[in-house]
C-alpha cells in the first residue's frame, strides 16, 4: 500500500535565502533572472563603458591607448562578459516582446521557448567571443 504513495514535493511559501538551492525553478524563470542579472550587470559597467567610448573617440593617441589596453587578455575576459550580458538581455528582451503578443505561454511552450534563447543567445555570444579574441580575423 505505500507503494502508490507518491514523494510529495516540498511546499515553499516565502522563500528564505538559503532555500534557494532546493528550490526547482522552471528554465523559463532562471531565464528570467538571467535577464535581470544582465540588466543590472550591464546598468554597473555603464561608467566602463562610457570612459572606453571617450578613450575612442577623444584623440588618435587615446584610440591608440584603448587598442593596448584592449589587446590584454583581461580585458578581453570583460568584454566577453559584457557581450554575453548584452546578448542574453536582448534575446531576453526579445523573448518577453513574444511573450506579449500571448505567443509561446503554454506551459509546454514556455519551456522550449527559454532553452531556445537560451541556445540562440549562447551561439551568437559564442561568435561575438571569437571575434573579441580575433578568431574570425
Amino acid at each position: 500500500m505505500t507503494e502508490n504513495i507518491k514523494k510529495r514535493r516540498p511546499q515553499f511559501r516565502n522563500i528564505q535565502i538559503f532555500q534557494i538551492l532546493q528550490y526547482r525553478l522552471p528554465i523559463a524563470g532562471i531565464m528570467s533572472i538571467l535577464h535581470r542579472v544582465s540588466g543590472a550587470g550591464m546598468f554597473l559597467a555603464l561608467p566602463l563603458i562610457v570612459w572606453l567610448f571617450d578613450m575612442s573617440i577623444t584623440s588618435e593617441l587615446s584610440y591608440a591607448q584603448l587598442l593596448e589596453l584592449t589587446d590584454t587578455i583581461a580585458v578581453k575576459l570583460v568584454l566577453c562578459g559584457l557581450s554575453l550580458a548584452f546578448i542574453h538581455h536582448f534575446m531576453g528582451g526579445i523573448r518577453h516582446l513574444i511573450n506579449d503578443m500571448h505567443i509561446g505561454i503554454s506551459k509546454e511552450a514556455s519551456p522550449l521557448m527559454a532553452k531556445g534563447f537560451l541556445a540562440a543567445s549562447l551561439v551568437v555570444s559564442s561568435v561575438a567571443w571569437a571575434a573579441i579574441f580575433g578568431v574570425l580575423s
